[in-house]
């Protein structure tokens, strides 16, 4: 079994390299490696865009929340995402309007240096946060479906990703997002009926699996619901590797239509992984599967546990490939949006200013190399749940940035003093309340970074005056 499963695996890793060889031919300038020459149509979009946020979490990690807590209220991890891209169509043309490559850059041309200075510290952070998630996820189920050590997986995993998202920046990224989209989704699709034999049919599930985690919010509760949408819409409208995407687009029109398609591929995935996760708990509590990978090693490894005992091997293969891939569209992304950030608004505004295109390029590729190694150092010493870590991620990026970046489209008012000190403040309180250093009636330390920062903000639009310059991109 092992050797037809790590055959498919390995033809499409290997499918993957050619991708990044082609498409770093037709890489010809530093905006066609950030954001494709911006040609892309609605259909790349809505795959780059699904593929993207379809990654560690919304596959291994909603199935080991469905196995664990959440039970099948899981399915709001992604429900969420689609929420979010429903509502980020409404701001899809103003994010496609400002011509620019990074959330930096338009901190830059809207409020000046200093707000984008801090602004790009705060999103390359979570980026080596979130590509090590990916890493993570891309390893356990490497590690399983080969008997290598975790370690060793780990290190696979990081060359080629890092190889083929260097090679090619966002055309190969955007290519290998389609693809990877189809295995995901055809992937986890062929696990259920295996799932729901083995285990007796969906009545047994119901029968075995306490009443409560049947709801759709009795295991995740309607506060953590609320705080996902908030959490979501706020972090994917400041998320370098989501907003690359509407940066890439050909024009508004496929941004708004790239966005609404992506909404609605979560809207059909969401139940899949969750519905996989209670029959894996249903069989392990029923000794009908061996379940000790699980209890030994954590929930995580529920999903590849599960395929690898009920599933004929040219299906497992075909699964593994899709869940290596939708861990790698993400880390991918991560990868471009950070070395993007760094050599587009660092690099080239205070090391140096004099760089040319060219210059600037292998910069974005020597920075992704550089994130890859420390996100391989994170995986391999990381022990907590690929969710914990992706939510804490996505919250402190937002806290500070949401604000000032999307009403900074539309109100005139706003000025660099407000924009500079929400970001600070905002981001600072998320970290404070995660560290339970201080707390905030309870509540997800989104809320109160987001509060903080839109007092700041508005605040400082009122007290301070804004320059001619800061009203450019609004205009």
């Amino acid at each position: 079994m092992n050797f037809i499963v790590i055959s498919i695996v390995v033809l499409y890793l290997g499918m993957m390299l050619f991708i990044g060889w082609y498409s770093s031919k037709k890489i010809k300038t530093n905006e066609d490696f950030m954001v494709a020459g911006r040609r892309l149509g609605p259909i790349m979009m809505a795959g780059t865009l699904a593929a993207t946020e379809v990654g560690g979490g919304s596959s291994l990690g909603v199935v080991e929340k469905a196995y664990g807590e959440w039970g099948m209220s899981a399915v709001w991890y992604v429900l969420t995402m689609a929420i979010t891209f429903i509502i980020l169509a409404f701001i899809a043309p103003k994010l496609r309007r400002a011509m620019v490559k990074t959330v930096p850059e338009y901190f830059r041309k809207r409020y000046g240096e200093a707000p984008a200075a801090i602004t790009a510290i705060v999103m390359i952070l979570p980026l080596i946060g979130l590509t090590a998630i990916q890493f993570i996820a891309s390893a356990v189920v490497l590690s399983v479906m080969t008997g290598m050590s975790y370690k060793l997986a780990v290190i696979i995993v990081t060359v080629i990703v890092t190889t083929y998202s260097v090679l090619g920046g966002l055309w190969s990224i955007t290519i290998t997002d389609f693809i990877q989209m189809i295995l995901i989704i055809v992937g986890m699709i062929l696990v259920v009926p295996f799932a729901l034999d083995k285990v007796g049919g969906w009545d047994v599930v119901k029968s075995t699996i306490e009443p409560a985690k049947l709801t759709m919010s009795g295991g995740i509760g309607v506060g953590k619901i609320i705080a996902l949408v908030v959490m979501y819409v706020a972090s994917f409208a400041v998320g370098q590797e989501a907003v690359q995407r509407y940066y890439a687009a050909k024009d508004e029109r496929s941004a708004v239509k790239g966005s609404l398609i992506a909404a609605g591929v979560y809207i059909l995935f969401a139940f899949i992984p969750a519905i996989i996760g209670l029959a894996t708990k249903a069989m392990v509590s029923k000794g009908i599967i061996d379940g000790t990978a699980i209890l030994t090693n954590g929930a995580r490894y529920a999903l590849p546990t599960l395929a690898m005992q009920i599933m004929p091997p040219i299906l497992v293969g075909l699964l593994f490939a899709g869940l290596i891939s939708a861990t790698m569209s993400s880390a991918d992304s991560d990868l471009l949006g950070a070395g993007s950030i760094f050599s587009n608004d660092i690099y080239k505004v205070y090391i140096n200013k004099e760089a040319d295109d060219k210059k600037v390029l292998r910069v974005t590729q020597g920075t992704m190399i550089v994130i890859g190694i420390l996100s391989m150092i994170v995986a391999l010493t990381n022990t907590k749940s690929i969710i914990t870590v992706l939510m804490f991620s996505f919250t402190l990026r937002a806290g500070g940035a949401f604000i000032p970046y999307v009403v900074g489209h539309y109100w005139r008012r706003a000025n660099w003093s407000g924009a500079l000190l929400s970001v600070i403040f905002g981001s600072l309180v998320v970290v404070l309340v995660e560290k339970n250093v201080i707390n905030f009636f309870g509540l997800d330390p989104i809320f109160p970074g987001l509060l903080v920062s839109l007092i700041v903000f508005v605040g400082c639009g009122f007290i301070f005056k804004h320059g001619k310059n800061e009203q450019q991109t609004v205009e």
